[in-house]
């Protein structure tokens, strides 16, 4: 790869990241809101590393450097010469394997396509695809529970929906007509779907799903969102983790994506 190339790999590399993190929502497909202001100073600093390096390649500065050191460069001839001679001598006599150690590997060439694609064409977000791949995550355990407020339909997270029902000894849920929201991820071969949210630790690398099952609707297109308003459907013991995380669903409404969709945020209650 020739030096003009590696200038525009870090150039393009560095306008990717900030167009993603800082004009843009784009990085939350990959990574966490706190990640921003990282990524914000490495877009920055690569683009800082392509703008020096293309102006230390110009073609006045090997000029300039050699007018400046033309003294030196005289005094030094034979010495250069010599080595010159030794380096000429060392590709040709086995000791150079045939690899010039200056040059970068072709597969550099790779990392274009990341560049551009964060310019021009960027991944979509994780969904129903990857959800449909992995068991939903275990929730955290939780010792006690507040009383749920008398609002109804009750917005709560899939989290806590999952978390009231199987841990809740109270049954705080039972009965109680609940709104969740989250993407549509299919169940083949069931009349049965899933009410889905990807949450990130850090990156979309070790992205977890939590799923609420989703009985006496149809199911909408996948990785559709939508808000779902419903009681918890029985199977199992509530309150204990035999009780399954499921819903009998009263009505479904498509809503739009959030736009940091890997949270498991509450939803907002329609205005009336």
């Amino acid at each position: 790869m020739r030096r003009p190339l590696q200038v525009a790999l870090l150039v393009l590399s560095g306008l990717g990241l900030l167009h993603a993190s800082l004009f843009t929502d784009l990085f939350l497909r990959y990574v966490k809101e706190g990640m921003r202001p990282l990524l914000i100073a490495s877009g920055a600093v690569l683009l800082v590393l392509g703008v020096a390096e293309a102006w230390a390649s110009r073609p006045d500065a090997g000029t300039a450097r050699t007018s400046r050191d033309g003294h030196a460069l005289h005094d030094g001839h034979a010495h250069a010469s010599r080595h010159d001679g030794h380096a000429r001598a060392s590709r040709h006599d086995g000791h150079g394997h045939g690899h010039d150690h200056g040059s970068v590997p072709r597969v550099a060439w790779l990392l274009l396509l990341p560049a551009l694609s964060l310019l021009f064409y960027a991944p979509p977000a994780l969904g129903a695809y990857t959800a449909s791949r992995e068991a939903p995550r275990a929730v955290d355990r939780q010792s006690h529970f507040d009383p749920l407020p008398a609002t109804s339909p009750l917005p709560m997270t899939l989290t806590d929906f999952t978390r009231r029902v199987q841990q809740d000894r109270e049954q705080s849920v039972r009965g109680r007509t609940v709104l969740l929201t989250g993407f549509v991820t299919p169940e083949k071969g069931r009349d049965t779907w899933y009410l889905t949210r990807i949450i990130l630790s850090c990156c979309a690398a070790d992205a977890q799903s939590v799923k609420v099952r989703i009985y006496g609707t149809p199911a909408p297109a996948a990785d559709t969102w939508v808000s779902v308003t419903g009681t918890w459907h029985p199977g199992g013991t509530l309150g204990t983790a035999s009780a399954q995380a499921a819903m009998d669903a009263r009505g479904t409404e498509k809503i739009p994506r959030p736009v940091n969709g890997y949270t498991d945020d509450l939803p907002l209650v329609p205005s009336r």
